[in-house]
């Protein structure tokens, strides 16, 4: 009862133990009723070569994706993914798809000094179209 959810992230991307992730988000879904939530980069499907969204119904009750960036060239520069340009439109692939079978998913960018309202506003607008809410993480110093 002390906990509001549990969340999978960390020191590394998540959904490259998918497996296992979803094994054990199997076992809690038995045992407990807190949400859970992965904090992921949304490239699940570039690392496991296939579609995983679907993987996560039932199972998983939030996804948090870190968008990072506004455009294709600065999400590459800003990540620099060793899968190239085409990271940041399969981040909103998985993001779109995760919708059909996750209740919750947002999209994460952090907040000033790192972006500018303005910037932000371009994100909210992309996560509008993939439909994910957009939350915009505090900078930490």
């Amino acid at each position: 009862s002390q906990f509001e959810e549990i969340v999978f992230c960390g020191f590394g991307e998540p959904t490259c133990a998918l497996p296992v992730l979803l094994e054990v988000a199997r076992w809690l879904k038995t045992w407990c009723s807190l949400p859970i939530r992965i904090n992921t980069n949304g490239l699940a499907d570039l690392i496991w070569h296939k579609p995983t969204a679907p993987m996560l119904k039932g199972l998983i009750d939030c996804v948090s994706v870190s968008l990072n960036a506004m455009d294709a060239e600065e999400y590459l520069k800003l990540t620099r993914s060793k899968f190239g340009i085409g990271s940041f439109d399969a981040m909103l692939k998985f993001t779109k798809e995760c919708t059909q079978y996750v209740p919750h998913v947002m999209m994460t960018v952090v907040g000033e000094p790192v972006t500018t309202p303005e910037e932000q506003e371009i994100c909210k607008g992309i996560c509008e179209k993939v439909g994910a809410t957009l939350r915009v993480r505090p900078y930490e110093d």
